[in-house]
């Protein structure tokens, strides 16, 4: 079974930094695009990164370009988010996930992913 566990949220000042991790499980992450997401309270959940399933292409949305860097170490089944200069617009559940294998990021739209892990929260305060 595919499975999905993100860590490495918490609390950070505004300005901060954080890197999200996303452990891969049942399955080997190098045949998935992995995209990440964010779902604010009262708010839809939105994408924020891709990375194909080599490495070489990344997208990112407008909020968070220059700020975010997305990462994946195949041999460790693992894809990272680093989050510099945090800002409390992003506070939010952070969420890895994948669409069918294969298939690439293209905009990583929320219902084109068919796998989905339990998030871990961000939260950015002072």
């Amino acid at each position: 079974q595919l499975q999905f566990v993100e860590s490495g949220g918490g609390l950070v000042q505004p300005g901060g930094s954080l890197r999200l991790s996303c452990a891969a499980s049942g399955f080997t992450l190098d045949n998935y695009a992995i995209g990440w997401f964010r779902q604010a309270p009262g708010k839809e959940r939105e994408g924020v990164s891709c990375i194909s399933r080599g490495g070489g292409i990344k997208n990112y949305a407008d909020s968070v370009k220059g700020r975010f860097t997305i990462s994946r170490d195949n041999a460790k089944n693992t894809v990272y988010l680093q989050m510099n200069s945090l800002k409390p617009e992003d506070t939010a559940v952070y969420y890895c996930a994948a669409p069918p294998r294969g298939q690439g990021c293209g905009n990583y739209p929320v219902d084109g992913m068919n796998y989905w892990g339990k998030g871990t929260l961000v939260t950015v305060s002072s």
